[in-house]
This record gives structure tokens, sequence and C-alpha cells, in this order.
């Protein structure tokens, strides 16, 4: 069985809190889980030093151009991301299906897909409600 998260971002992708302000935002996603019948294998944060990719996993199974509204073809995607492992100065790519100039967090990704330089998460989550 694979594990489930729930991975929260900033919506300001180059912002990051204080270790404090980090902190107490585990505090309160663990706080979420604490109810009777819920549950939450661990919960925490991670500082990135460059802009990161915030991934679905393996749930990934198309992404679409913004422009044109073309596929495009996952192991492009795959591919750019080895290239920078993960993290990235500049989001700005030229896709190959319309070769438009658009940023990586504008491409419609059928799983929820992110970009930021801090993260909590919470792995296998559950609630009883």
């Amino acid at each position: 069985m694979s594990d489930g998260y729930i991975r929260l971002i900033p919506t300001d992708l180059r912002w990051q809190p204080t270790p404090e302000a980090a902190a107490a935002a585990r505090a309160y996603v663990t706080g979420l889980f604490s109810g009777p019948g819920d549950d939450v294998e661990h919960v925490e944060y991670e500082f990135y030093e460059h802009v990161t990719l915030i991934d679905a996993g393996e749930n990934t199974n198309r992404v679409t151009c913004p422009r044109c509204a073309g596929d495009i073809d996952l192991e492009w995607l795959f591919d750019l991301i080895e290239e920078n492992g993960e993290s990235f100065d500049e989001l700005d790519v030229t896709v190959p299906c319309c070769a438009a100039t658009v940023p990586l967090n504008a491409l419609h990704y059928d799983w929820p897909v992110g970009f930021a330089r801090f993260e909590v998460s919470a792995m296998n989550p559950t609630r009883a409600r």
C-alpha cells in the first residue's frame, strides 16, 4: 500500500516563514488530526533553498499547455525535473507543444502540483468524519 500525503505550501512560491512560525504550522496541522478516530503518521515541515517542485507523485498523468491547450508529453516534464533536481531558479520554459514561453506553475496538471520554498506535509492522515 502506498503512502498518502497532504502537502501545504504558501501562495507566494518564494516566501518562507520563520522557524517558529514553521513549528506552529506543523503543530496546527497535527492538531487537525487529533480528534477521536483521527490519525496521522507524522507531520513535518521543510525549507528549500530554491523554489522546488511539490508534486503529486505517481498521480500525475496529464499536463496541458495554458496557451494552446495541447498535451505536453510527461517525459518532457520528467526530463526537465531531472535536469533541475526538482529545484528551479527560473520557472519560465519553452513548451514543446506550441513553443510558447510559460511558467511551470501555469501549466495545467491533472493532480495538484505546486512550487515553493517551504512546505508542511502530513503523512497518511485520516479523519473520522
